[in-house]
């Protein structure tokens, strides 16, 4: 007699149609022989879903942001997972774990934990020491009751290993491999490229300073936030509006071709939080995979990436002059552009998600 295939609900508070680390997660372990859904929510405007080897499902939210989305959006989604069958429910993020934790509790299922960042070390948690306080209550209270976690890095790992008494696995945020890599035109502009959210602590506003006196260069930033209005906004202000173009949301599959236009990647981050300095972003990855030179903040992870491979441009500080340094050293000098362009190729092989997925299927393998 055939096993009957495990039922996994994935949970996360985003829109399913940007999120590659899930849609990386859900692929795989689909392929192994599991029955997947990833639930999340629907925005305005929303994109059509495009078709997975795993289901998907939107939940609805009359609000959008703050205190009163989350309390909506996990009211609606331990209802949801009241009324669903599953066998495992993979809570991503401390923002869908409740529900998660008391109705596979109350199911008698298990309960597996993705922390893709250290939420109550976010900056915007940390700024608010109440909501802070809330977060981490909450977090005191599950956690340490689970079995199964994992998380995006080593550090962040240990750190939070030690923080709720329970053991982490690492699952990176290595991208799927690819065979093409970045080679613009040589008659295109010299172009920076920033992926990801547009909040706060993420260096854009300092990156978009930076450009009065990056005459010679374009910035590209694809992706949505918080801070959205507020740095377009500040372009007009600025009058840069001919040399930075936002992109807006971009599904995985568009944001690969335009990492192949750009000639260097941007991951910056302040240190407001150990969340964002142990962070192992998936940019900084899939910056890798296309074999583009990149500028990141000289936090723990990715220090310890550039002494065994050599890839990054690494910089102390987000003052206007490092940026504007790190950007002409890479455009100005060829031969060192062309040696962390040489070293990405080499190593792309292994940092990949066909290398990755065997930790993750290892850690469903022992969920019982």
């Amino acid at each position: 007699m055939k096993a009957k295939k495990k039922r996994i609900i994935a949970t996360v508070t985003n829109d399913l149609s940007y999120d590659q680390r899930m849609i990386r997660i859900c692929t795989t372990l689909s392929e192994a022989g599991y029955e997947v859904i990833l639930v999340g929510r629907k925005r305005k405007g929303a994109v059509p879903l495009v078709d997975r080897p795993f289901q998907q499902k939107r939940l609805s939210c009359r609000f959008q942001k703050g205190k009163l989305f989350y309390i909506e959006y996990n009211i609606r989604l331990f209802f949801y997972l009241l009324f669903e069958r599953f066998d495992i429910v993979n809570a991503v993020d401390l923002d869908s774990l409740l529900p998660a934790y008391l109705i596979s509790n109350w199911k008698g299922k298990a309960c597996v934990y993705d922390a893709h960042e250290y939420f109550t070390e976010t900056p915007e948690v940390v700024r608010r020491p109440w909501i802070k306080k809330w977060w981490e209550r909450l977090a005191d209270f599950v956690v340490p009751k689970l079995t199964h976690c994992y998380t995006v890095g080593p550090a962040l790992a240990k750190i939070m290993g030690e923080r709720y008494g329970v053991k982490f696995g690492v699952i990176r945020n290595l991208p799927f491999p690819q065979r093409e890599m970045a080679k613009p035109s040589e008659s295109q502009p010299l172009r920076l490229l920033y992926q990801g959210a547009l909040n706060e602590g993420r260096g854009l506003f300092e990156v978009i300073q930076a450009m009065d006196q990056l005459k010679y260069v374009q910035l590209w930033i694809a992706g949505e936030g918080d801070l959205s209005e507020f740095l377009r906004k500040e372009v007009d202000l600025r009058r840069l509006k001919d040399q930075v173009t936002f992109l807006g949301y971009l599904q995985p599959e568009e944001l690969k071709e335009v990492t192949l236009k750009a000639h260097v990647g941007l991951n910056l981050l302040e240190n407001k939080g150990q969340s964002y300095y142990y962070s192992l972003a998936n940019k900084a990855f899939d910056y890798v995979q296309a074999a583009l030179p990149s500028i990141h903040m000289n936090f723990p992870e990715y220090a310890a990436l550039n002494e065994k491979y050599d890839l990054f441009e690494l910089i102390d500080d987000l003052d206007t002059s490092s940026i504007i340094d790190a950007v002409d050293k890479l455009f100005s000098d060829r031969a060192y552009y062309e040696r962390l362009r040489s070293n990405a190729m080499l190593v792309r092989s292994e940092l990949n998600w066909e290398k990755e997925k065997y930790a993750l299927l290892a850690i469903y393998e022992n969920v019982k």
